[in-house]
């Protein structure tokens, strides 16, 4: 791990790039230090635990998306559609998958170690169909942490105590089933000082989350959720809990901080303020991000920084160190749960969200690999047009598959949608 005595030099940004290499570096040196590596999603993951019992962290999700930054994925996938798997099954999987049969050799260079433990969630049903990959590769069992879904508007109206305590006990079986296998692969006792201590992290890191988050709701924006914001979650991922994530997030807080107190916004004038829902297209991100800009449109929030961060910084909780089994149970439940049911209500949300950061339009990007998140998109869209008359555009194309980027179609539809807001908005006289 890093310490927290080096001197960072550069923006937030580019230090949490690099964060992201060392993390990277981490996992390869792990086998050669004899430290275990556990595979999680980034929700409904119990990294608090782990960290406890000294695990390296690998986010699958993150190694893929990885592929396609750095312009790779074509091979990795082609890899995996060779060995059988259909063009529709999740980019990311496919990624993983092209990884393991290219020996683990990741494009950033290192050598992807196999899992010593693998968790997946009920949160998303090709997580518990991901595990089982895994359980077949590396020959390891895949824990699964079932976390019971509240599926409504409002959903804390409906969930009762006595459900909250149900579901919470529920969760903590399997928690306290998890510390044992942990316990087994180690040969170490959990510490619960250990564990507070962590999660005392974990709550300041999500404090500070939240509020970098709630700066973008000002005029100038600060940051770009788009592009400045899925490095910061990155961070947020890989480091979440120790201290040297805590002192990153405390110096983006700063460094925006500084910016607001200038008035100083994104590096383009910010004429249209811009939410975005879904995930990005990796391989094509700085390209779609230029097609937004061209117009003056910065992306002042997305959805994704708050689902893919785990969701916490929703929640309004944080966790009680005095007691942190329990209260681990109790926050994992109820962030899994909000985010599930934002997920399947996100037209209310986005809605709120529209009118709290001021935006103009709202950009819907479907995924063509993952049916979960895009299939209720255009249904949210027409809520969200009909109900709030928000401008909003669709687009489609994939995670990491560049095949289904379409620059000429997505252009003329992002052109097309400028032209409504302009329409809505004309520039000043003279411009």
């Amino acid at each position: 791990m890093l310490e927290t005595t080096t001197r960072w030099e550069g923006t937030a940004r580019q230090i949490g790039q690099g964060l992201i290499n060392r993390w990277l570096k981490n996992l390869a040196d792990a086998p050669k230090l004899h430290q275990p590596v556990a595979y999680i999603f980034v929700m409904g993951n119990a990294v608090e635990i782990l960290r406890a019992f000294d695990f390296e962290l690998a986010f699958p999700e993150i190694n893929s998306l990885q592929t396609g930054v750095r312009k790779k994925a074509p091979e990795y996938l082609a890899l995996a559609e060779d060995d059988g798997l259909s063009t529709d099954v999740c980019s990311y999987v496919k990624a993983d998958v092209g990884l393991m049969m290219n020996q683990m050799h990741h494009p950033s260079g290192i050598d992807m170690p196999g899992p010593d433990l693998a968790i997946a969630s009920s949160l998303c049903n090709t997580y518990i169909k991901w595990a089982e990959i895994w359980e077949r590769q590396y020959q390891k069992p895949a824990f699964v942490l079932h976390i019971p879904g509240q599926r409504f508007a409002g959903w804390n109206d409906h969930n009762t105590e006595e459900n909250r305590d149900a579901d919470t006990a529920w969760v903590k079986s399997q928690l306290e089933d998890l510390i044992e296998q942990c316990e087994h692969i180690t040969g170490q006792r959990l510490n619960l000082d250990r564990l507070a201590e962590i999660e005392e992290n974990v709550n300041e890191m999500t404090r500070l989350w939240t509020e970098i988050l709630a700066m973008n709701r000002l005029r100038p924006a600060p940051f770009n959720a788009m592009l400045d914001g899925l490095t910061y979650m990155g961070v947020m991922n890989a480091y979440r809990g120790t201290p040297e994530g805590l002192a990153y997030m405390q110096l983006l807080h700063q460094e925006l901080t500084d910016r607001v107190t200038r008035h100083e916004g994104f590096r383009v004038e910010e004429r249209f303020r811009l939410l975005m829902s879904g995930t990005p297209c990796y391989p094509n991100l700085r390209r779609m991000i230029e097609l937004f800009e061209e117009h003056g449109g910065v992306f002042v929030y997305a959805d994704y920084l708050t689902y893919a961060a785990g969701g916490m910084d929703s929640t309004g909780m944080a966790y009680d160190t005095s007691r942190p089994l329990d209260s681990l149970a109790e926050i994992t439940t109820v962030a899994s749960q909000r985010g599930l049911s934002d997920h399947f209500f996100s037209h209310l949300t986005l809605g709120r969200k529209a009118q709290e950061f001021s935006a103009d339009g709202i950009v819907y990007h479907g995924v063509k690999s993952c049916r979960t998140v895009s299939t209720s998109m255009t249904d949210s869209r027409e809520y969200v047009s009909s109900h709030s008359g928000t401008a909003t555009l669709y687009i489609e194309s994939d995670l990491i598959d560049p095949r289904y980027w379409s620059d000429a179609q997505i252009k003329n539809r992002i052109e097309a949608f400028f032209e409504v807001l302009n329409q809505r908005r004309p520039l000043p006289d003279g411009q």
